[in-house]
């Protein structure tokens, strides 16, 4: 029996980065995935690399700050498969830039994003989650949601926001058995940091205090998602579960 096996499980941001390993690693593990993402394209090829392989999956395109997108992607896959077993909040932004730089405009996107999506997406899913009487929330955070750094104040906002809200949510979410747990990656190696990593100056600004001193790979956090997807974590609730190299640990 593979660790996730028949689980319905909606990730958003799921056509690249640490959504595309986290679509692939639980389709792997026997999950039928619904990849929802803008990019349709890269979402579409995703689904397919699934299938190729023997896996479930499914392309939904959502853009994570509209209620109504929201509400047609639930639906879709309440048509197709019944129930939602795991929504993994995991689209989100980065911009890099300090506090006295930044625009109303660049901190609306972010919170409308990073905050915003994560909110909508777990009111979305609690009534169907409800009428099964159990379910699961994965709520992707950030070291920068535990600890501060420069040049990321807004983005640093709206993680320590997504972490707070998965508290809540954990407390009034428990009496329905839904599970709501965050993980907050440190320094990863995707698309959207890639360009910054790769700039000599600004790599060891990027990893800090990492103990481990490298990015982690996006499938690494990957399998603290499978971890938490999984019924091997029937006991974890409201946590923060650290995937940062020893980040914050110095």
């Amino acid at each position: 029996m593979k660790r996730v096996q028949d689980k319905v499980v909606l990730v958003t941001g799921g056509a690249m980065g640490m959504g595309q390993a986290h679509s692939e690693l639980l389709a792997e593990q026997g999950a039928w995935v619904f990849a929802a993402d803008m990019n349709q394209e890269k979402g579409q090829a995703v689904v397919e690399g699934i299938r190729k392989k023997g896996g479930k999956a499914d392309f939904l395109k959502l853009d994570v700050t509209q209620e109504a997108d929201w509400n047609a992607a639930v639906a879709q896959i309440i048509e197709r498969a019944g129930r939602i077993d795991v929504l993994v909040n995991n689209a989100g932004i980065l911009i890099m830039k300090p506090v006295q730089d930044t625009t109303n405009d660049e901190w609306d996107r972010i919170f409308a994003v990073n905050v915003r999506g994560v909110f909508l997406g777990t009111r979305a899913v609690i009534p169907h989650m409800q009428k099964a009487g159990k379910g699961n929330i994965i709520n992707i955070s950030s070291i920068y949601g535990l600890v501060g750094a420069p040049s990321a104040a807004a983005y640093e906002a709206s993680k320590g926001a997504v972490r707070l809200f998965t508290k809540a949510c954990a407390v009034d979410l428990a009496p329905f058995n839904i599970r709501v747990n965050s993980i907050h990656p440190g320094v990863i190696e995707t698309p959207m940091t890639k360009d910054l990593l790769a700039i000599p100056e600004q790599r060891p600004a990027l990893l800090g205090p990492t103990l481990l001193q490298r990015p982690a790979q996006p499938i690494e956090v990957s399998q603290a998602v499978l971890f938490l997807a999984s019924d091997e974590s029937s006991f974890v609730h409201g946590a923060e579960l650290v995937v940062d190299g020893g980040y914050t640990a110095n």
